[in-house]
C-alpha cells in the first residue's frame, strides 16, 4: 500500500514522501496516528492535495535537513579497529555504525539514509553520503585507523621475527666459516636440504 508521509519517520521516511508500506502497518499505527495519508496511484487528485496542505511541513524538513547538511559536510569520523593477518578489519563499518557515531556528535542521521560507495572493510580513508531530503545530499569522510595496542603488538612481532632471522643467518655464517676453517663442507640449511631433496626427486 502507498502512503504519503505527514510526519518524518524514523526507518520509513520524511514528511512528504510516498512509501510502500504492508496494509496492516498502515491501518494500525501510520493512519490512526496520522502519520501518513492513503496516496494510491489510482487517486492523483489526492496525492497532489495532501502534498499541497502538507507543503508547509515540507519546506520545514527541507531546512532542517539543509541545516544539518551544513554541518554533516565538515565532519570526518574516526574510527579505530582491529585488523586480522589478511588486512581485513575485524567486522566491516556499516552505515548502522557510522549513524550511531553520528548521534554521538548530535547529528540524527537514519542508517537508511547513509550510502557507502565502497564498502568499509580495511583501514583507510572513505567517503560515505547521506540523503537528508529529497534533493538535499551530503558527503561526509571516514577515516578507519589500526587500534594503537594492536599495532603496536605487530611492530613487536615484525622486529623480533627480524632479530630472530638475523640471529639464524650469523649463526650460519659461523657455522660456515668454522666448516671452511677445518676443511669441512659446510652444514646445509633447511632449505638447502629441501631443495635437493626436490632434485633427487625430480631425477629419479
Amino acid at each position: 500500500m502507498k502512503v504519503i508521509l505527514t510526519e518524518r519517520v524514523p526507518t520509513l521516511g520524511n514528511v512528504g514522501e510516498v512509501v510502500n508500506v504492508s496494509a496492516g502497518h498502515a491501518r494500525n499505527y501510520l493512519l490512526p496516528n496520522k502519520l501518513a495519508v492513503i496516496a494510491d496511484a489510482s487517486n492523483k487528485s489526492a496525492l497532489a492535495h495532501s502534498q499541497k496542505m502538507l507543503a508547509k511541513k515540507m519546506a520545514e524538513a527541507k531546512s532542517a535537513a539543509e541545516a544539518t547538511k551544513s554541518k554533516l559536510d565538515k565532519v570526518t569520523l574516526d574510527i579505530t579497529k582491529r585488523v586480522a593477518a589478511n588486512g581485513k578489519l575485524f567486522g566491516a563499518v556499516t552505515s548502522l555504525d557510522l549513524s550511531k557515531l553520528l548521534g554521538e556528535q548530535g547529528l540524527e542521521v537514519e542508517k537508511r539514509m547513509i550510502t557507502l560507495e565502497t564498502p568499509i572493510k580495511t583501514a583507510g580513508k572513505f567517503t560515505a553520503k547521506a540523503k537528508l531530503f529529497d534533493g538535499v545530499e551530503s558527503t561526509f569522510n571516514v577515516n578507519v585507523t589500526i587500534d594503537a595496542k594492536q599495532l603496536e603488538d605487530l611492530k613487536r612481532k615484525a622486529e623480533a621475527a627480524k632479530e630472530a632471522k638475523e640471529k639464524a643467518a650469523a649463526k650460519a655464517a659461523e657455522e660456515a666459516a668454522a666448516a671452511a676453517e677445518a676443511g669441512e663442507e659446510a652444514p646445509q640449511t633447511e632449505e638447502q636440504k629441501l631443495a635437493e631433496e626436490a632434485n633427487k626427486i625430480v631425477r629419479d
